[in-house]
């Protein structure tokens, strides 16, 4: 029996989406290191009790670019077979112009650079056959966007996937599978209860799309159905 196990770093891991992946990822076998923001319990600790030790949590604010590298000096001698972060706020839907500049601010830090950074920061760490990810979302699609609304939350998805488009351009000889994954209209508190998917149905999707392109080196923005979304 090959006592080797894959190791998954979910960014942003504590609810929802992200603890959905971690569980996803725990039941495929994988061993997961998840983060979570401050130190109050959330419901990846309650995951970690029952997980057999293959579930590690650290603290990670995301826009603070010491703590991520002191996240991956912790992470040094690990070698990670998918980093992945899931980590995003919306702040309403307001049309551009009533956008007061601090929370424009807020959203493109946390939305797209902030996840860049730690892409920068932690990808040397993952393996040249595996897997960089980022939950991105349709509602950064240029070409989708023709009812408009929530511009600031889609320029935000839309200047995150640009700066991943330009990560893969700028080193072309990077070997790792490179996913920007739009999860589907989810049920969560930036969905909203109307959404027409529960994190249950959405995240097994997600992780079946990734694994199908373990290995397949380059860029693609997809759904959690494998889907190629427009960019």
């Amino acid at each position: 029996m090959n006592d080797i196990r894959k190791t998954a770093v979910i960014i942003g891991a504590s609810r929802t989406l992200g603890l959905g992946l971690a569980d996803e990822y725990l039941r495929r076998g994988w061993d997961v290191i998840g983060t979570v923001r401050g130190s109050r319990r959330t419901g990846l600790h309650d995951l970690a009790e029952t997980s057999e030790g293959r579930l590690t949590i650290e603290s990670l604010e995301m826009t603070d670019p010491e703590q991520i590298s002191a996240l991956r000096d912790r992470l040094s001698q690990r070698t990670l077979d998918l980093l992945f972060v899931n980590a995003a706020i919306t702040r309403g839907d307001l049309p551009i112009g009533e956008v007061p500049t601090d929370m424009f601010t807020e959203v493109m830090i946390t939305n797209a650079l902030s996840p860049m950074r730690v892409v920068e920061t932690l990808g040397p760490l993952v393996a040249p056959t595996g897997t960089i990810g980022i939950m991105s979302s349709d509602q950064g699609s240029i070409a989708l966007n023709t009812e408009g609304g929530q511009d600031l939350y889609r320029a935000s998805k839309s200047a995150l996937n640009q700066l991943m488009r330009s990560y893969a351009a700028r080193d072309a000889e990077n070997t790792r599978t490179l996913l920007l994954m739009d999860p589907g209209w989810v049920r969560t508190e930036l969905g909203g209860a109307e959404a027409e998917l529960s994190v249950e149905e959405s995240v097994p999707g997600v992780v079946e799309t990734m694994e199908r392109h373990e290995g397949k080196r380059g860029l693609r923005f997809l759904d959690y159905e494998g889907n190629v979304v427009p960019w």
